[in-house]
């Protein structure tokens, strides 16, 4: 280049300099929302989430979900078509878009790197093997209960989370009610004296086993993924009616919460227990331990007892009208009994001191997510914490055992086996079905 050719007049640099200087002084337009003003929460604080086996009661959480301002729903993963497309109807009309992104496979939904937290509310067969697989994917999670199968689930859940530093919530929400967290208040801080019972309300006290339906020609797997649905269950041949719960081949029906894998169900025990007996073992202290004792049911209670002498027993008759899932503690000075009704009745009017307790009825969820989600930000653990819903559910599994085999079983918290059963120790587990392993 010629010195003449990098000669540049005084009119032409002024006019350069003008011309530059005008677009930077001209009026930027940045919407509100991305400084986070008029109540939006900007792009940076936003908790982008996915969501994972979404029917009826994960379309029930994802409506507790939307309407917090830092939650961007982005993804839907579900073996059913039906469901895909539903939830994807109700994200994108939430954000006027057609952003919301479906997949069959949880695991592409997983790989995507700007998705923080998921939801999972698929079968139960799934919640354990799809929470360890979002952990080592480095995703936190709201992950509906019961969120394990057996006991051995149960300790590599909560070690995968303490592992990976993720953030789990399993959805017993009511520990984020009022009248239950003060029923468990009072409990914990030896306001009813010391602690002797306390009362858990199972949904069922049966096991049974499960079996097979006559095969049908499945859908294509567009449709309905069956091998997917399956995942780590035992294999059984594609029908219908099972698509909404699984068969029992001993007294007939069908339950869709939890046993899916061809050996016994966890039944009511587990399905209200991993509720109401993990309120229990936050009014007992026990959310680091489980009962060391477990007896089948006898007049209609099971009974187990912690080392401390605290007794748990498990009944479905006898309780006050206080709505579902009610739980009683009894100390030496006094008892409460609650439950869904959002009241409470209690031995006597003093254990209130003049306190004021908020009674919400129906047991939403819409606190226990807010909970989730200021965790993920802080980084602290919530009310339903991976180690809680380890020991909670392990009282639920080793009740089931004791009650699927019929006898008293001693059990050892530190250890986490059955002492001197060796029956009892091979049900603490079972394998997951090709390829699935965790």
């Amino acid at each position: 280049m010629s010195k003449q050719s990098r000669r540049v007049s005084r009119r032409q640099f002024v006019k350069t300099v003008a011309g530059a200087s005008a677009l930077f002084a001209a009026p930027q337009v940045i919407p509100s929302s991305a400084l986070g003003k008029d109540g939006a929460v900007a792009p940076s604080e936003r908790i982008v989430m996915g969501g994972i086996g979404i029917g009826n009661r994960g379309t029930y959480d994802l409506s507790c979900f939307l309407p917090q301002p830092d939650v961007q729903f982005v993804a839907i993963c579900d073996v059913k078509e039906k469901r895909r497309l539903a939830v994807k109807k109700i994200a994108d009309k939430k954000y006027d878009n057609d952003d919301c992104q479906m997949y069959r496979d949880f695991r592409d939904l997983l790989a995507r790197s700007d998705i923080d937290a998921v939801l999972i509310a698929t079968g139960p067969n799934w919640h354990a093997t799809a929470a360890v697989y979002a952990a080592r994917a480095g995703k936190d999670m709201y992950c509906e209960k019961p969120c394990t199968k057996n006991i051995s689930q149960s300790l590599l859940l909560a070690d995968t989370m303490r592992r990976t530093g993720r953030v789990f919530q399993v959805g017993t929400q009511r520990r984020n009610l009022p009248h239950f967290a003060f029923a468990c208040e009072l409990a914990r801080t030896g306001r009813l004296g010391k602690l002797r019972k306390v009362y858990a309300h199972p949904a069922g006290m049966t096991t049974k086993m499960s079996g097979w339906l006559p095969p049908e020609d499945a859908p294509p797997i567009e449709k309905v993924d069956w091998d997917m649905y399956l995942g780590p269950a035992a294999y059984r041949p594609f029908n219908k009616t099972m698509l909404n719960g699984f068969h029992f081949e001993k007294g007939g029906g069908f339950m869709g919460c939890f046993e899916e894998s061809g050996r016994f169900t966890g039944g009511g025990v587990l399905e209200w227990g991993s509720h109401c007996v993990d309120l229990c073992q936050w009014a007992a202290n026990a959310d680091s331990t489980a009962p060391i004792e477990y007896n089948p049911p006898e007049n209609g209670e099971i009974v187990s007892t912690y080392a401390d002498g605290v007794q748990l027993i498990l009944r479905e008759k006898d309780w006050l009208p206080l709505g579902s899932c009610p739980v009683r503690f009894e100390g030496d000075d006094g008892w409460i009994e609650t439950g869904d009704s959002g009241k409470f009745v209690l031995s006597s009017p003093e254990l209130l001191a003049g306190r004021k307790v908020e009674e919400i009825g129906g047991y939403p969820a819409t606190f226990h997510v807010r909970d989730f989600l200021d965790c993920v930000k802080t980084r602290s653990q919530p009310k339903g914490s991976a180690p809680t819903a380890c020991y909670s559910h392990i009282a639920c599994h080793a009740a089931n055992i004791a009650l699927f085999l019929g006898r008293k079983l001693k059990f050892d918290p530190v250890k986490h086996e059955f002492i001197d059963d060796e029956q009892a120790n091979r049900m603490r587990g079972e394998a997951l079905r090709a390829p699935w392993r965790i």
